[in-house]
């Protein structure tokens, strides 16, 4: 694991990612973690529409991630895994691995969180609400879901199942995301990856509509509990769920 001290320039750390990627692509390091801080940014992935976008003035950077828009900043963890990939390559069953890496950290402060079917990233269910009727309009029909990595892999079973909540058609408060999700994968060697609510200053994702989703929120370790919770408290827990989860992944031919 490689962690950033203080804040580290999203377009500084972008460099970064690509020297690594080139180091791991020819074998010349093992699988490495960038987790860091950035200063107050906003990033567009494919996927991001215009009207997603800040409502103000605030500089933009496209970046070749999945995804759609995003606030990075200070209070919030980034990291990005470099990761090769083992054949066959699933991106999904990687992205997952990510997810479960973030629930366990949650977990560590007794904060529970969920997979969402049909969304990425790791989530804070809202309270079912009493006598709810689920809309049905509102339902998601997993098969003709599309996952927002940046890749049209098409139908895939396992947005849903016992991992995954059912989407949210009504019967439930607003869920709050704790994480995001965003990966590139570049002849087998990961790039980009997730981004954990510490503590940050929250009011920026009024700006935007995060991760273009206008039907759930938006939280923190430090909402979520009611006290301050700093990065530098949730890195060596992350850190080490991270290492869990991707020592599960099996060993990619060398010279690939």
């Amino acid at each position: 694991m490689h962690i950033g001290e203080g804040l580290v320039p999203y377009e500084e750390a972008w460099e970064e990612q690509q020297r690594l990627h080139a180091l791991r692509l020819a074998d010349e390091i093992p699988d490495t973690v960038l987790l860091l801080e950035h200063p107050p940014v906003f990033t567009a992935g494919k996927r991001t529409k215009p009207e997603d976008l800040p409502l103000d003035d605030t500089p933009v950077v496209t970046v070749n991630r999945g995804g759609e828009g995003t606030w990075h900043g200070p209070g919030q963890l980034v990291g990005y895994p470099i990761v090769k990939l083992p054949e066959p390559m699933d991106v999904v069953a990687y992205v997952r691995r990510l997810e479960e890496a973030l629930i366990r950290a949650c977990g560590d402060f007794s904060v529970g969180t969920s997979r969402v079917e049909g969304r990425s990233g790791v989530w804070v269910l809202g309270a079912d609400l009493p006598d709810a009727v689920p809309d049905p309009a509102k339902q998601i029909d997993i098969g003709k879901l599309t996952l927002r990595l940046g890749l049209p892999l098409g139908i895939d079973p396992r947005l849903a199942g016992p991992e995954y909540a059912p989407s949210n058609a009504g019967q439930r408060g607003d869920d709050r995301k704790l994480a995001a999700i965003g990966v590139r994968v570049a002849r087998g060697v990961t790039m980009h990856g997730f981004a954990l609510n510490c503590n940050p200053d929250m009011t920026w994702f009024d700006r935007i509509i995060p991760c273009g989703i206008r039907d759930a929120g938006v939280g923190s370790l430090s909402t979520e509990l009611g006290r301050d919770v700093p990065v530098a408290e949730v890195v060596p827990l992350v850190e080490r769920r991270l290492a869990e989860v991707l020592a599960e992944l099996p060993e990619p031919a060398a010279g690939r």
